[in-house]
């Protein structure tokens, strides 16, 4: 299957995640321990369901290890950053804050060998411009970035920090290996800090979240395959998100300005320009 096939398959699991995701940070009010550990542990339950249709491999090395500590602070940060700053911006404003990670993640592949080509980098600038439009659109002026310039910061490393740690340590174990092993030291990292009570006393939250993780996990599976293909396509996945929401919005009517159009408009252009023209 190509890796536009794939991408694809993640927007749909992650944009069904993403819309659940926002209703636990901003109306179940999940404190930031509470929502990571009820993410991770759901996960891992469901990622463990999978194990006997994956290929598992895992070298008793330091690398493979490192590997999944490095997978553990990525998704931490990742969940428990994420809470916060959705609390300030909708999911759509943070996926377009995710375009940050396109050149990075494309000038990573040219590092791993990848031949640069420059109508490729074209494309991502008019991705990220598009992006840049979406950020400086009317509604989102209206976000305080002051709360949140360092959870934001840190979520853009994590995100790129996950894929690039499932890239370098695919000769030590499989990616399933280092997810799974990461997400259950992530939630038993979070397990002291929360208090059972708030799962019991917000059921609707929290069937909500443990549902999403359903798309979520599928969608984190498909990911990895997409990530050994290569890093530019991973950090593509995120404005396709952005776009899936954008036509979410536009359906249900949501205030749209016009840069906030335009912008979505030159994402999809550059998104569909990177894979066209490879």
């Amino acid at each position: 299957m190509n890796a536009f096939a794939l991408m694809l398959g993640v927007t749909a699991c992650y944009t069904l995640s993403s819309l659940s995701d926002k209703y636990a940070a901003a109306k179940a009010k999940f404190e930031p321990d509470e929502f990571t550990f009820l993410m991770c542990a759901s996960m891992s339950v469901f990622l463990s369901l999978t194990l006997p249709f994956q290929t598992i491999t895992f070298s008793l090395t330091w690398q493979a290890f490192t590997g999944v500590a490095l997978v553990a602070l990525c998704k931490l940060l990742e969940f428990r950053m994420s809470v916060l700053v959705l609390k300030e911006m909708s999911a759509f404003e943070l996926k377009a804050w995710l375009g940050v990670t396109l050149f990075v993640s494309y000038f990573a592949d040219v590092f791993m060998g990848e031949a640069l080509r420059v109508h490729r980098l074209l494309f991502i600038c008019l991705a990220a411009l598009g992006l840049v439009l979406i950020v400086r659109s009317d509604k989102a002026e209206k976000i305080n970035y002051r709360c949140i310039v360092l959870p934001l910061l840190l979520y853009l490393s994590a995100k790129f920090g996950y894929g690039l740690t499932i890239r370098s340590f695919s000769g030590y174990a499989s990616s399933i290996m280092l997810l799974l092993p990461g997400l259950v030291t992530v939630a038993l990292i979070s397990l002291p800090r929360v208090h059972l009570r708030a799962y019991s006393d917000k059921p609707q939250g929290t069937m909500n979240v443990v549902l999403a993780r359903i798309p979520n996990t599928a969608g984190m599976l498909i990911e990895n395959a997409v990530i050994a293909i290569s890093l530019a396509n991973y950090s593509l996945i995120q404005p396709m998100i952005l776009v899936t929401l954008f036509v979410i919005g536009l359906i249900r009517r949501e205030e749209h300005s016009k840069m906030n159009i335009i912008g979505g408009v030159l994402a999809v252009a550059g998104v569909l320009g990177f894979q066209l023209c490879g």
